[in-house]
């Protein structure tokens, strides 16, 4: 067998089945980027979900960790650390809020977001204990622990992990008439992705967000943005909810948070909001350790300049452009997106999502499918017009094969 067969079989010796990835086994990794153990290179477009918005190996995350590997790496909220009180500062300054609640995974930010609307629910708004809703849309991703898949339209991701934890109503996305109809006096939240991403990069009518955010603040309910994939400049502004102007009562943070270095993850919001926490009510050991404010305080110091949505909008833009050509050529039936992501509705007569992905793959470019037919691009906001340029030339030729 060659090197990649036998990592993927020992790999699937001891692993759980959880992930069904490309049949690639990546080595290094530098930029947009990657080499495989066999030696051969691949540009990444994808990004880890965008949790590589600062490509591979970006000089200054890797010395911002590496100079506080050198210190301390964790106290465990136990003690005070003194990284922490900058990175609260600087990310509240970033989010124009308040206060900060830090984590580690997305999916962790989504639960506390969902645990701090309902807790102020009752304390702030005054619903009846045990009453709270949380309204959410369909072929919503938040994450994938029992509480989020309980409100999740995905079969793969929900089935059998019941039983289901009550208090979300779902919605159709982008349908202000029945946001409007679900809202009731016990509704202490709206929780919406901007773009929905693992639904294949949806983006909502133009005015939903804001017609969202009216009716949040007309009802008293807060409007929770997931801005785990779509923020941090990926779209072209730091948060996507920009786009129309939008400032939700949350924010919900991850993945590029943490520069790819180190998993880190926040829920942003005010003190009328984030105050409802008292010592021991809510935590996690890990979350706002030194090592992932280090690097987390090096992420928000590059997006403070503007370079990266800067360069996102650009790129983003001309990816469009490209991207759209392709479309009733009979091989791209959509595309969809904003800023430097994209997703790709393929035609069925022209292969699967997977098949698209693996024959990508085969010319030197990594994209990954969801729902079948949608390939998702996102390469990193450090990419260069000419990689970007190369990437899409082996789409072209994978959808002119025969």
């Amino acid at each position: 067998m060659s090197s990649t067969q036998d990592a993927i079989a020992s790999a699937e010796a001891h692993s759980a089945h959880n992930y069904h990835p490309l049949p690639v086994v990546v080595a290094s990794a530098d930029g947009a980027w990657m080499t495989d153990v066999e030696g051969r290179r691949y540009l990444d477009m994808l990004a880890g979900y965008s949790a590589l918005n600062f490509g591979h190996g970006n000089r200054r995350l890797i010395d911002a960790a590496k100079a506080q590997l050198e210190r301390v790496t964790l106290t465990s909220r136990a003690f005070h650390h003194d990284r922490f009180a900058e990175f609260c500062a600087r990310l509240a300054e970033l989010c124009g809020k308040e206060a900060v609640l830090p984590m580690n995974t997305g999916a962790e930010a989504v639960e506390t977001a969902v645990k701090t609307a309902r807790k102020w629910g009752y304390e702030v708004k005054g619903v009846p204990d045990g009453h709270a809703k949380i309204v959410v849309a369909a072929n919503n991703f938040h994450g994938r622990t029992t509480t989020v898949v309980s409100f999740s339209t995905d079969h793969e991701a929900r089935d059998h992990f019941g039983p289901y934890t009550p208090g979300f109503e779902i919605v159709p996305y982008g349908d202000l008439t029945a946001m409007e109809a679900a809202v009731t006096e016990n509704t202490v939240a709206v929780l919406l992705e901007p773009i929905q991403g693992e639904a294949g990069v949806l983006v909502p009518p133009a005015g939903y967000l804001a017609g969202v955010r009216e009716l949040t603040l007309r009802r008293n309910v807060l409007f929770m943005a997931d801005e785990i994939q779509s923020g941090l400049g990926r779209t072209g502004r730091t948060f996507a909810c920009e786009h129309e102007g939008v400032v939700p009562d949350v924010y919900i943070l991850g993945k590029a948070l943490g520069g790819g270095v180190v998993p880190v993850s926040a829920v942003v919001a005010d003190r009328d909001v984030l105050g409802v926490f008292r010592p021991g009510e809510h935590g996690s050991t890990f979350g706002g350790n030194p090592l992932a404010c280090a690097v987390a305080l090096e992420v928000i110091a590059m997006l403070r300049t503007g370079e990266y949505q800067e360069r996102a909008a650009e790129l983003g833009e001309h990816l469009h452009a490209e991207l759209g050509l392709l479309v009733g050529g009979g091989a791209v039936e959509a595309v969809r997106g904003r800023g430097l992501w994209a997703g790709v509705d393929i035609a069925p007569s022209h292969g699967t999502g997977r098949e698209i992905s693996e024959k990508l793959m085969e010319r030197g470019v990594l994209v990954k499918d969801t729902h079948g037919s949608t390939i998702r691009i996102a390469p990193p906001l450090v990419i260069s017009k000419e990689d970007l340029d190369w990437g899409l030339e082996q789409l072209r030729g994978v959808l002119s094969e025969e």
